[in-house]
């Protein structure tokens, strides 16, 4: 009997009696709607057509890359062919396999567009437009070194290149001259090179190097990729810079007019803040780029020629407190080059020697070393002088025999002593330009490169325009402007002799970074006299060559950096501000065959907000080099010999 309001429940039956909800219902049609049955035939044929699509895009992708890939080895294999002949300094064949070169590239071009609908696709579109921008520039770049081949092609005798050249009769000055006249043809190249590296900057620059990350073989292709961008920017930046100097060298080399200048000899074994003691002066006109000397003479009577000297500097008064005069031969004491020679004009202005010229050369003792290397044996004032090394003071020959010449006490009176230095730099001139072209002027030239950028020769040029060049280039021996952090150890051998032919310095920096970003830097720098001090009895005609040195010691700094402890110094170091820089400074000697450690502790004035931190080391003039050594928290991030300046980006921040 059944109860009201209940219904009978029959519990062996097998079927599920539960009535599926509306969504429950839905969901199950979804399912069925969208289930693929594989035994349909139009399911089957869509699918196989679908397959062969895909399938042949594949191929055609394939074939294509695989083409691309092909054309770009090619592309390769003749840049390295180019590069090789620019090495070998054949600039004529270089031009040829360049213009070759390019023909591969614009055949790499051509395959490239058949890909060109990856540029679409999503993930792949990336690295196929770094690709194309890469190609791109590499095309511009390519046109620059055409450009400039072209330019550099009739003067490859001139230059001492491979290749025949314009020049090729006459004497060694009849060919200079020659090329000088004909410069101002060349020279607007220069303009049309620049416009080829600037696009070559353009496509570089849209390339992503974070594309790539930083793991395996793609490591490598980041860092190539940074390494070019940064490289494509330096070359623009010197160019650009360098335009007004290259577009005023007609005019520099006595083109039309001739040009006067004076030469400053630097003796870096007596180091000079901005080289070398001044020892030696000559004035020597260019006139369409033959060069003559018109006079030259000891530093010592351009100083006598100074009737009534002005109070010397506050340097000089407190390091040598028996001087009460400036004289010229004291004038470069600051560690920008320009600014010393500043001081030299006004004191050049009194002499009654003083003669009008269009600007300053300096050069010092690893300039003449570097030539006569190149030259071999040099003959001035019936003397032999070579690069070979000299075992009395293991140096090179050329420097003991100056010394000893200039230097040596003797019981008679030698008149122009330092005259000699004249004489070896007009007998190595004449040997250089009655040399052959092809075996030495090439190397020549490119030693000059060298020297230049290893502040061996500096210039203060009149002409502006030039001289802006010439400071792009870096070579004006300027204080530099930098966004990031600088240093700069600048030395002077106040009354030491000639010990810095013997005196090695080593270099170590180390930053130790806080957790809220802040900067501590330690700057050690060790010197080392190894060799025995020179017999200095001037009654017995020693040569005194080594003794104590006496070093007078700046160190540049970014603006606002505080010094928090230094030791070596045997007077207390002093904080100020100069070429725009924080400025340390500190006096210490050296001893033969003994060492001593300079040791600064300071804050930089602004704090880590990146993985890198810039820094830019300038290097002294008339230092050879100097081994250096940079840690991160402890860690050694860079090693290397400190020869000319250097921008690095640190990493482990």
């Amino acid at each position: 009997m059944e109860e009201k309001g209940f219904q009978k429940i029959d519990l062996t039956s097998t079927e599920d009696t539960i009535t599926p909800s509306p969504m429950e219902s839905r969901n199950a049609r979804k399912k069925r709607k969208f289930r693929i049955n594989f035994k349909n035939k139009k399911v089957l044929t869509y699918g196989g057509i679908a397959l062969v699509v895909i399938l042949l895009v594949t191929l055609f992708v394939g074939f294509r890359a695989f083409a691309v890939y092909k054309q770009a080895m090619k592309v390769k294999a003749q840049a390295s062919i180019a590069f090789t002949q620019l090495k070998q300094q054949d600039i004529a064949l270089a031009r040829e396999e360049l213009a070759k070169t390019q023909t591969e590239i614009t055949g790499l071009k051509k395959e490239m567009t058949g890909l060109s609908f990856l540029k679409f696709v999503p993930l792949i579109s990336g690295y196929y437009n770094d690709a194309d921008h890469m190609v791109k520039a590499s095309s511009f770049g390519v046109n620059a070194g055409i450009i400039t081949a072209d330019a550099l092609i009739p003067y490859v005798d001139v230059l001492g290149l491979k290749g025949k050249g314009t020049f090729t009769g006459g004497t060694a000055q009849d060919r200079i001259r020659t090329a000088v006249k004909t410069m101002g043809k060349v020279v607007p190249q220069i303009d049309k090179i620049e416009k080829e590296l600037i696009q070559a900057k353009g496509e570089i620059d849209q390339v992503n190097p974070g594309h790539y990350p930083a793991i395996g073989k793609l490591k490598a292709v980041r860092e190539q990729l940074t390494q070019l961008q940064n490289i494509t920017d330096g070359a623009v930046v010197a160019v650009g810079q360098g335009k007004p100097l290259i577009k005023a060298l007609p005019t520099l080399l006595g083109e039309k007019e001739g040009k006067k200048y004076l030469l400053l000899f630097q003796n870096d074994a007596e180091l000079r803040p901005t080289g070398g003691f001044l020892t030696y002066y000559a004035i020597f006109r260019v006139e369409e780029g033959d060069i003559k000397v018109d006079s030259s003479s000891d530093i010592y009577n351009l100083d006598n020629s100074i009737s009534s000297h002005p109070a010397p500097s506050p340097i000089i008064r407190k390091y040598f407190p028996s001087v009460k005069q400036a004289f010229i031969r004291d004038s470069n004491l600051s560690p920008d080059f320009v600014e010393s020679m500043k001081s030299f004009n006004e004191l050049y202005e009194l002499s009654s020697q003083k003669n009008e010229v269009d600007g300053i050369i300096a050069i010092n003792t690893h300039f003449f070393v570097n030539i006569i290397r190149i030259l071999g044996e040099v003959e001035a004032s019936g003397l032999k002088f070579t690069a070979d090394n000299d075992p009395r003071c293991d140096c090179p020959q050329v420097v003991y025999t100056l010394e000893d010449e200039i230097s040596r006490p003797v019981n008679y009176v030698k008149t122009n002593r330092k005259g000699l230095v004249g004489d070896l730099m007009l007998a190595t001139l004449d040997k250089a330009l009655k040399s052959s072209p092809k075996l030495y002027w090439g190397q020549l030239f490119q030693q000059f490169i060298v020297d230049a950028n290893e502040k061996n020769i500096l210039f203060y040029l009149y002409d502006k325009d030039a001289q802006n060049g010439i400071e792009a280039l870096n070579w004006a021996g300027k204080v530099r402007e930098f966004t990031g952090d600088y240093q700069y150890i600048n030395d002077a051998n106040f009354g030491g002799q000639k010990s810095n032919l013997f005196v090695d310095k080593t270099l170590a920096i180390d930053y130790s970074v806080g957790k809220n970003g802040e900067i501590k830097k330690k700057v050690t720098i060790e010197y080392k006299n190894p060799k025995p001090h020179s017999d200095c009895n001037l009654e017995r005609g020693g040569l005194c060559l080594n003794a104590t040195l006496r070093n007078y010691q700046r160190m540049l700094v970014p603006k606002g950096s505080v010094l928090d402890s230094s030791k070596g110094s045997q007077v207390k170091v002093e904080t100020f501000e100069d070429l725009g820089k924080t400025v340390f400074d500190a006096f210490f000697t050296v001893n033969p065959q003994g060492k001593a450690t300079m040791t600064y502790e300071y804050s930089l004035p602004f704090k880590v907000t990146e993985k890198e931190l810039p820094l830019y080391i300038q290097k002294q003039p008339g230092v050879d080099s100097m081994p250096t050594v940079i840690t991160v928290n402890g860690k050694k991030v860079q090693e290397f010999d400190l020869r000319s300046d250097m921008q690095l980006k640190l990493s482990g921040f």
